[in-house]
Order: structure tokens, then C-alpha cells, then sequence
């Protein structure tokens, strides 16, 4: 593993060295942030995932949105008490679920509609004039509740969590991809809807708008997954998953898709994610021109929101979008959702959607 550090002062005072995008290295003081990890340029965390892969190595992975930054560890290397993770049942948390006994208080404040309409009319403009059939349009929202980011992390229920110390938590539902062996699976997640609403279900499932995004992503990771894949083919399409929150219970669809790897796993590991990388549920069609879009209509950095996380072993890997996202910045919890955006969406649903989603599932 890449390690750039003095070893005197790991020890003594949990400095490390940061390996930053322009190919410098910084001394940074790392009280709050984990001295062994790491960010890498793009062809570092590559070669590093690779490598690990190779000497079949147990570790995590952490990626940006961007791709061009990301936190690698082994897992001998992980002091829980700076990153708590749990992946689909792979975790270093104590057993058991701890009981949340205290009222929870959770009062967003949305960014008016106001502000959410010009990114929606870029969006809008570049779907009318062919640019994309699909954007995922995301907002920041602050936050006011009486959790840490830990107890968020703790009480949350989700298959996929993570906390870092005073930077982020995530409980988020959706799969990125899995690997077992030489089979890759992933199971893209669009369309939300509040289960309260009379025959939710057969609403959501039967929206033209979310029937069309739906397809949409699912060709996209299709085309993504035959890269590096072969017999790729969808053994289940749009079904539901049911997910509990604070404020009820939500529907979500999703589908899964199959095939078989080209690439040799886990000796390609990097390879075969930033083939796939960033998510195609979270970013829309045709992927790099819908970026672009992104870009000119969001109003904040997404960071490690919507990037990735996961665990990987000599033979499996379990990996999820990071979305459901808490990220600390000063003395204020910034909850980022959003939705993707086609030629049939309504601004006002769309915004509601957006809203709808800043929820954590304690319950």
C-alpha cells in the first residue's frame, strides 16, 4: 500500500501526508481525520485498488463524485473510533442495535423554491434541445437535530452505512454493484414515493415520467456493465423496495442487472469501477454530456456525495451509492438529496421529491 508518512510523528502526534490531486504532498495535522487515510489523483486510486486486489487484500474504499479523490484503508489499519462502516452485514460495529431513547428532532431548512427553478430551467433547456434524456438535479439542505452524525450512524437502519469523525455519515439503500467471483450485479434505484399516498404502489409504478427514467437508467447501466461484462441481461425489473423513516414509511423501485466479468477480479478491482464510475442512477444519460449539465445547474460541490463505498475481499465485492448523505461543515449538518429530472417532470414534484427525501430512517 501507498503509505507516505514520518513514522515518529504517525506515532506520536497522528500527523500524515495527504497525496492531493496536483501531485504534492502535504504534511496536514490529522487529530480529526484518519492518519492513514489517503487521497489519491485518479491513476493513484487505480493502480492502489488494483494492487490491493492483486496481493488479495481486505479493504475499504471510499470515492467521490468526481472520481478524483478517495479514501483506501485496509481493514487492519481501521481505528473505529474514527470510522464506523457497516456493508451489507460486512461492519467493524459492536453487535447489536442500539435502542434510540430520546425524541428525535429533525427540522430542515429547504432552500426555497425560488432557488431550486433556475437549476430546474438549465436542466429543463438542455432536455428540450437533446442534451440529455436525463439529469439528476441534487440540492444541499441544512439541517437542525439534536443527533451527532454517530448517533445518525448508529440508530440508522439501512443495509449500507458509514461514519467518518466529524466529516460525514451515510445510510444509504441503494447498491452500487456486487461481485461474487466472476458475476457482477447492480441494482439501480429511481422513482420515490410516500407510501401514505392512496395505491402508492400501482401510482409509481404506473407514472409515464417515472416509468421513462426508470428504463432510461437501466439501459444506461446496461451499456456500463457490458464494458466489462458479458451476458449482461435483467433478471428482475421494477420492483419495489420499502424503506422505514422518521417521517413513514417510503416505496422506492429498482432492478437488477447481471452479467459476467471480462476483467479478472479482484486483480482489475479499479478497473472494472471506474469503467462504471460515477453512477449512472445519480448522474443520468448520456452520462458525460448530463455531467456537463450538472455542473451549470447545481449551486454547491457535491464532494463525496453520490460517489461510492464499499468493502472488497479476495472474492467478493459490496459497494453503494452514497446517497443519503449527512456531511458536517462548521457547526452546521448539510442533508444533500435530489432527482432526476426527464422531459415529462414537474418542477414543483420534482422539488417536493427533492424535500421528500431529506428523512433519516430511525423509526
Amino acid at each position: 500500500m501507498i503509505v507516505f508518512f514520518i513514522e515518529k510523528f504517525r506515532l506520536a502526534l497522528k500527523f500524515k501526508y495527504i497525496f492531493h490531486k496536483n501531485q504534492s504532498i502535504a504534511l496536514i495535522f490529522a487529530k480529526q481525520i484518519y492518519q492513514l487515510m489517503h487521497l489519491f489523483s485518479q491513476t493513484d486510486i487505480i493502480k492502489e485498488l488494483n494492487n490491493l486486489g492483486k496481493y488479495r487484500k481486505e479493504f475499504i474504499f471510499i470515492i467521490n463524485y468526481q472520481g478524483d479523490e478517495a479514501y483506501i484503508l485496509e481493514l487492519s489499519d481501521i481505528d473505529p473510533d474514527l470510522i464506523l462502516y457497516d456493508f451489507n452485514g460486512v461492519t467493524n460495529c459492536p453487535k447489536g442495535h442500539k435502542n434510540i431513547s430520546l425524541p428525535i428532532t429533525w427540522k430542515p431548512q429547504f432552500i426555497p423554491f425560488s432557488e431550486y427553478r433556475p437549476s430546474f430551467s438549465i436542466i429543463e433547456e438542455n432536455i428540450l434541445r437533446g442534451n440529455s434524456y436525463l439529469t439528476n438535479l441534487t440540492c444541499a439542505t441544512s439541517v437542525e437535530t439534536n443527533l451527532s452524525l454517530k448517533e445518525i450512524f448508529e440508530h440508522s437502519q439501512a443495509p449500507y452505512r458509514l461514519w467518518i469523525k466529524n466529516q460525514l455519515t451515510v445510510f444509504s439503500p441503494e447498491i452500487f454493484i456486487q461481485i461474487c467471483n466472476d458475476e457482477i450485479s447492480s441494482f439501480p434505484m429511481k422513482g420515490t414515493i410516500d407510501s401514505r399516498v392512496p395505491d402508492a404502489e400501482m401510482q409509481i409504478l404506473n407514472d409515464p415520467k417515472e416509468s421513462a427514467e426508470h428504463a432510461t437508467i437501466v439501459d444506461l447501466i446496461r451499456n456500463d456493465l457490458s464494458k466489462i461484462a458479458n451476458n449482461v441481461h435483467v433478471p428482475r425489473y421494477r420492483y419495489i423496495d420499502k424503506i422505514i423513516t422518521n417521517k413513514g414509511e417510503l416505496l422506492q423501485v429498482s432492478s437488477e442487472i447481471r452479467g459476467k466479468l471480462k476483467l479478472v477480479f479482484p486483480e482489475k478491482v479499479g478497473d472494472i469501477l471506474y469503467n462504471l464510475l460515477p453512477a449512472g442512477s445519480i448522474t443520468g444519460a448520456p452520462k458525460k454530456a448530463t455531467m456537463k449539465i450538472i455542473r451549470s445547474a447545481e449551486t454547491y460541490n457535491r464532494g463525496f456525495y453520490t460517489g461510492i463505498m464499499g468493502y472488497c475481499n479476495k472474492s467478493t465485492l459490496e459497494s453503494a451509492v452514497m446517497i443519503r448523505f449527512i456531511e458536517q461543515q462548521g457547526n452546521k449538518k448539510i442533508f444533500k438529496s435530489g432527482g432526476g429530472i426527464t422531459a415529462q417532470s414537474d418542477v414543483i414534484k420534482e422539488y417536493n421529491e427533492m424535500k421528500q427525501k431529506v428523512y433519516v430512517p430511525i423509526h
